[in-house]
Formats: structure tokens, sequence, C-alpha cells
């Protein structure tokens, strides 16, 4: 009896550890699943960062002060300066062992307009009026078909256009002095065919340095007429055609203004150029054809006289200048007219 009760508070002891310890068991899971589930307090778990230093960004003036150098430079560089090394020769003189002299005149402007002189920039400038008005006779009809009848050919027809520039300037000069003199192709052709019965003389001539700086300056005239005239409205000129309008007074009226500012670029790219020019006149030209940088050449590297020369050059400036204002001055009365 006494082990049999030994016994059951063995048994109750047991039970109840094991309730004991399941009761724990389940409170330390309860614990566990609470940690769990909350939230890691982001204070604490984060560690202290440095602070972040806002980026310095380049102000505007910065930013067009930086763009606009290179710009600044290659201006100072490549005109300001030469230009200012030619106003302050210009302003001297040389002796008779071709030194300079330190005193500052006007002499040798006043020389560029002498008797002598004075002809040959006369004559610069009705060669390159003669060439600007045969470039835009030739250029117009041209940039005119290319524009409205080109189609898909437009890419070969303007590179025919540019063709020309991909040889030398002076070989293809060279190449009309072997066509146009006495012995040439042209008056060999001309006379075997029995149109003539002597050679023609067409080198050494008006006719043959205005030929030249035509043919040289001719892509410059076509490329600006056609930009101008490609962009041109097609529905305007369908316009004056339903209302009666001749294809004249269509030309006139409505295709001939809407193209002046190709008309005035095609100006100004061939008339600046033959002003200038020295290479043309040198080799189809003679005595009588002398143009004005023909003359700037003989004075820097013939004569030696860098004063004189530098006149010279600072005058076809000046007439340069004069010529672009004139053009677009020309360009905006017409504007305004039509």
């Amino acid at each position: 009896m006494g082990e049999y009760k030994i016994q059951k508070l063995m048994a109750n002891n047991n039970l109840s550890s094991l309730d004991r310890a399941e009761q724990q068991i389940d409170a330390s899971s309860d614990n566990n699943n609470f940690t769990q589930s909350k939230p890691p307090d982001n204070n604490l778990a984060a560690a202290p960062s440095a602070p972040v230093k806002p980026v310095k960004q380049m102000s505007k003036k910065a930013i067009g002060i930086l763009l606009v150098t290179p710009f600044v430079l290659y201006i100072v560089t490549f005109f300001l300066l030469p230009l200012g090394s030619v106003i302050s020769m210009s302003t001297h003189t040389i002796n008779d062992d071709y030194m300079l002299t330190s005193a500052c005149s006007l002499e040798n402007f006043r020389t560029v307009f002498n008797a002598d002189n004075l002809p040959i920039l006369l004559r610069s400038a009705k060669y390159a009026a003669c060439t600007t008005l045969f470039c835009l006779l030739l250029g117009y009809p041209l940039a005119w078909y290319i524009a409205r009848y080109g189609g898909k050919y437009k890419p070969f027809l303007l590179i025919l256009v540019m063709l020309p520039f991909w040889t030398s300037y002076l070989i293809r000069i060279f190449a009309w002095m072997t066509i146009l003199q006495s012995e040439g192709i042209l008056n060999t052709f001309l006379i075997s065919i029995g149109l003539i019965s002597e050679p023609l003389n067409l080198l050494n001539t008006h006719f043959s340095v205005i030929l030249g700086l035509t043919y040289g300056f001719l892509p410059f005239a076509i490329l600006p007429l056609y930009v101008s005239l490609e962009k041109l409205d097609m529905s305007l000129l369908e316009a004056a055609a339903d209302l009666g309008a001749p294809p004249s007074e269509t030309f006139f009226k409505v295709i001939f203004p809407l193209s002046l500012p190709g008309v005035t670029a095609a100006s100004l790219l061939t008339f600046v150029p033959a002003m200038g020019d020295f290479v043309t006149p040198d080799v189809l030209g003679g005595v009588d054809t002398m143009m004005i940088g023909n003359l700037i050449q003989q004075q820097y590297l013939a004569f030696f006289n860098w004063p004189l020369g530098a006149a010279l050059s600072l005058v076809l400036m000046g007439i340069m200048l004069l010529s672009i204002l004139a053009f677009l001055k020309m360009s905006n009365s017409m504007e305004s007219l039509v």
C-alpha cells in the first residue's frame, strides 16, 4: 500500500514536471515568434552614414564661357593677330636696301590708288562681276533642274556638281590652258571641221580669264541655289498655273522672289573669291589681264615691298566688305519690292 502511494506521487510529479516543461517550451516559442515578427528598428539597425555633399553644378555663365572660348581663340589667332600684323605693316615703308623704316605713314594707301594700280582694281571688280553674272545664268537653270526634276538621281547629280573639287584647282586651270592655246584641243577641232582656217587667239585674253573664273566658281553658285529652290513649295506654282499665269510671270513673281536668299548667297560666294583670285589670271591671262591678287603677289614675292602689299590687301578686304553689304542691301530691297 505504501509503495503504491509512493509510485502514484512520483507519477503525479512526473506529469506536473512534463506540464511545466511544455508550458516553458510554448512560452519560449511565443517569445521567439514575437521577436521574429517585430519589425527591426531602423534607428538602431542602420549605421550612421556621413552626410552627402551636394554636387556643385556649373552656372550657365561658366558653361557659356567654356563653349565660346575655342571660337574666341580661333578668331584671335587666325584673324585678329594676322589682321593687326597687316595693318601695322601697311603703315611702314621700305628703303633702298628693302629694310622697313620705323616711320608711320599712309603713303602706301595713296600708292594703291595711283594711275598704275587703279585700273587693276577696276579690272578685278569687272572680272568678278562678270563671273558672278555668268555663274548665276548657268547655275540657276541647272539648280532648278536638279531640284525640280532630279528625283531619285539628286544625290548623283549633286556629286557631279562637286566632282571638280576632287582635283586640284591649279591642275584644272592648266587643263584649260591646254584647251585654249593655239595648238590646243579647241583650235585643232575647229580647224579640222573647217570652221576656221587659222587658230583663234583664246589664251591670255579677257575671255580666257573670265571663262576660267566662271568654271572655277560655278559650283559655289549651284549649291546655294539648289538649296533655296529645293525648299520651294510646288503648290504655289500649281496655284499660279490655275490662275492663268504664264511661265514667265510665274518665274518673276513667284519662283525668283522666293529664291532670292539663294541668289544672294551664290553671288557672295562667287564675287568675293573671284575678286581676290590670282591663279586664274596668272595661268590663263597676261599683262593686260592682271588682277589685284596678282599685284599683291608681285609686291610680296617679286618686289619685296611688303608694306605696299599689306596696303593692297587691306584695300581688297575693304572692297569685299563693301560688296557684301551692297549685296545684302540689294537683296533686302528686292524682297521688299516683291
